[in-house]
């Protein structure tokens, strides 16, 4: 299997699915001729011609609006928001609108529209490019939420995205883009081509939406990760000696609640980990479901390691970032007692 970094392995689910089907098409700004600001549509426009894939205005609220109305007429839009932290004008299309259209047709119309867009910091991007907006989209009925961690779910979970009947955001780390990044900012940057995930089948894969994985396995302490956190909660667990299960949730809605509890309930004790921040984070959802679902099961109360309550600052970027050592503080808190 040829070995991809995230930017090719995402361009390349793009190139699977335009080939297979005409109706996918891809638009964005800067993504046609540039091939967009990380270079994930590079080659597109040059490949299926500019009917295919263009560039759009700088204008978020009337690309997903005009990907809404093609989806509704048998299209298949893949459209990129530049960045996660640029969503906002176009987020009541995307809650108003896509996310309902099935329910207010009566299953006459739907929206298989795919929104991709790069999330979350450790790239120096400061407050208005390192934002983490995933528990926006989950408290939305009707929207799929799906967060990828390596190259071989990137593809696979877009592929599956695309070809979904309903609305997906899909939302790429882009610290992962060329490497996996387990939180050490002052260490050399590990390159995909020397990670197994880098590993990528060529031609058409799908991973299943709604499927949690387990990346490490584990008997002390279950923790909940999605995105970069996958990453920097192994090194965590590593560098803490703890027998940590680490699981990559890779979709946010629809969830496998399956997957957590078994773990959860074997284990006893459960550490959630995300990068966004802390209040009304995503991470409240899983606590409340872990709660509810394995009460009798857990040794100690659930702990939660987020972003803090403030802009993500670009100054203090470490600071801000949950890294290794509070996760790690969090993984021996939870073994206490």
């Amino acid at each position: 299997m040829p070995r991809m970094t995230m930017i090719e392995a995402i361009r390349d689910a793009m190139h699977v699915t335009m080939t297979k089907d005409p109706n996918v098409v891809v638009f964005g700004e800067d993504v046609g001729y540039f091939g967009g600001v990380f270079r994930c549509t590079q080659g597109l426009q040059q490949k299926f011609g500019r009917s295919r894939c263009f560039d759009a205005p700088i204008n978020e609220s009337g690309i997903v609006g005009a990907a809404i109305g093609m989806a509704a007429y048998g299209l298949r839009p893949c459209v990129e928001i530049q960045f996660a932290d640029y969503v906002y004008p176009g987020y009541d299309q995307i809650v108003s609108e896509a996310a309902r259209l099935r329910y207010r047709s009566n299953g006459d119309f739907t929206a298989p529209l795919t929104i991709r867009m790069p999330t979350g910091g450790g790239i120096h991007g400061g407050q208005t490019h390192s934002q983490s907006p995933e528990a926006l989209f989950t408290h939305v009925s009707g929207l799929k939420t799906v967060v990828p961690s390596n190259p071989y779910d990137a593809k696979g979970l877009l592929i599956a995205a695309i070809e979904d009947d309903d609305p997906v955001i899909f939302l790429e780390p882009k610290r992962l883009y060329n490497g996996p990044f387990d939180g050490h900012h002052d260490r050399p940057v590990t390159p995909w081509a020397k990670h197994p995930l880098g590993d990528v089948p060529e031609g058409h894969y799908t991973v299943p939406l709604g499927k949690a994985v387990v990346r490490r396995p584990g008997k002390a302490v279950t923790v909940l990760a999605y995105g970069t956190m996958v990453h920097v909660a192994e090194a965590a667990a590593e560098e803490t000696g703890i027998d940590a299960e680490v699981i990559d949730l890779r979709t946010l809605l629809p969830l496998d609640l399956d997957t957590i509890i078994a773990s959860v309930t074997r284990t006893g004790r459960c550490v959630v980990v995300h990068e966004a921040t802390l209040t009304s984070g995503f991470g409240a959802e899983l606590c409340a479901l872990v709660q509810e679902h394995c009460f009798y099961s857990l040794e100690k109360p659930i702990a939660r390691v987020a972003g803090w309550d403030t802009p993500y600052p670009h100054a203090q970027e470490w600071d801000y970032f949950p890294g290794p050592k509070r996760i790690g503080e969090a993984l021996i808190e939870a073994m206490e007692g």
